[in-house]
C-alpha cells in the first residue's frame, strides 16, 4: 500500500539541519571547553555555515526544520531568530546534546524541560523533537507526548512516517514517527576532528551529493519520504553547501515531490494515517539450565 500523500505528490522530501555548534562537543567532554580550534570547529556552524544555508534555502524557495539544542539557542540566539523570520521550523535537539542512551526518565525529562525553556525564551514552542545522536529510550515517546510533541524523528524502522503508541501495549496518546537512517546524514561523510571524533576519511561533495540524490530517486519512485540530515558546521563548508544546493535544486525537480518542513508532513500524516504502531522490544535470550532459551528483561 502506498503512503496517501496529498493530492499531486508520489513522495515527499524533508531537508534537516541539527545546529548542534559546541552543545554536542561538550556533552562529549565538558574540557573540550580549552581546546580554542576545536570550539571554533563547532562555532563555524552557527557564525558562518548557517547563514550560507539560509542563503541556499532562500534561493531555492524551500522551507527547512532546524533542529536546534538549548545551549545552541542561549549562545547564539540571533542565529534563531534569522532561521524564523526565513520562515523555517525551529524544532528541538536536546539541551546540551546529552548523551541519552539508557538515560532515566527523570534526568531524560529535565533534559528536554530545559530545551524546551531556552527556545520558549525566543518565542518559540517546537511540536518537533529528535533525540541527540538519534538515541530514544523506551520511554522518551511517551515524555514527548506529555509535553505536547506532535512528532519524533530519530527513528530507523521505515520508509515513511507513522503514529507511534507511546508504550508497548499500552493505549492512549500517539506521536509521529518521521524516520531517518545514517546514510542520510552528513556527519559519517563529512565529520573529523583529530582526537574528537571522525575516521579522518573525508568524503568529496560530490560523492556524498551524489550518494543522496541516488537516494532521493529511489524513495521518489517508492513513494517514500526522504530525510536529509545535515549540520551546519559540515554543510555549511563552501564546496558542501555548493553540492547540498545542487542536491535540493535536484529534489525539487522530481515530478510530485512535495519538499517541506517535518512539521507539515507531520501535520498530513495525522490525518491521514489511522492504523497506530507499536514499537516492538526485543529482549536478547539466554540459554536456562534445560538448554531452553528465554529471554532476559
Amino acid at each position: 500500500m502506498t503512503f496517501p500523500w496529498p493530492d499531486g505528490y508520489r513522495a515527499a522530501a524533508s531537508f534537516t539541519f541539527d545546529v548542534d555548534a559546541e552543545s554536542c562537543v561538550l556533552a562529549h567532554d565538558p574540557s573540550a571547553a580549552s581546546r580554542m580550534s576545536l570550539m571554533s570547529h563547532q562555532a563555524y556552524g552557527p557564525r558562518v555555515g548557517v547563514p550560507r544555508l539560509l542563503r541556499v534555502l532562500r534561493r531555492q524557495g524551500v522551507r527547512a526544520t532546524f533542529f536546534v539544542p538549548g545551549f545552541t539557542a542561549d549562545t547564539y540566539p540571533d542565529m534563531v531568530r534569522a532561521i524564523v523570520d526565513d520562515g523555517h521550523e525551529v524544532a528541538h535537539h536536546g539541551y546540551l546534546h546529552e548523551q541519552t542512551r539508557g538515560m532515566d526518565a527523570r534526568t531524560e525529562a529535565r533534559a528536554i524541560d530545559r530545551g524546551l525553556a531556552a527556545l520558549e525564551r525566543l518565542g518559540i514552542r517546537p511540536t518537533g523533537y529528535r533525540a541527540p545522536w538519534w538515541e530514544m529510550n523506551w520511554h522518551t515517546p511517551r515524555l514527548l507526548i506529555e509535553r505536547g510533541f506532535r512528532y519524533d524523528s530519530s527513528l530507523l524502522d521505515d520508509d515513511v512516517p507513522y503514529r507511534l503508541r507511546e508504550e508497548q501495549g499500552k493505549p492512549g496518546a500517539t506521536l509521529v514517527e518521521i524516520p531517518v537512517h545514517w546514510g542520510l546524514d552528513d556527519w559519517e561523510q563529512y565529520a573529523f576532528y583529530p582526537g574528537w571524533t571522525g575516521s579522518g576519511v573525508i568524503e568529496s561533495p560530490r560523492k556524498a551529493c551524489g550518494m543522496w540524490r541516488e537516494e532521493a530517486a529511489a524513495y521518489h519512485a517508492e513513494g517514500g519520504c526522504y530525510v536529509l540530515t545535515s549540520h551546519p558546521f559540515l554543510s555549511g563548508r563552501p564546496a558542501r553547501s555548493a553540492a547540498l544546493e545542487g542536491l535540493i535544486e535536484a529534489v525539487r525537480g522530481m515530478a510530485g515531490m512535495w519538499v517541506t518542513t517535518l512539521a507539515e508532513i507531520a501535520e498530513h500524516t495525522e490525518r491521514v494515517v489511522n492504523e497506530v504502531r507499536t514499537v516492538r522490544r526485543i529482549d536478547a535470550p539466554e540459554l536456562s539450565e534445560d538448554g531452553e532459551r528465554r529471554l532476559v528483561g
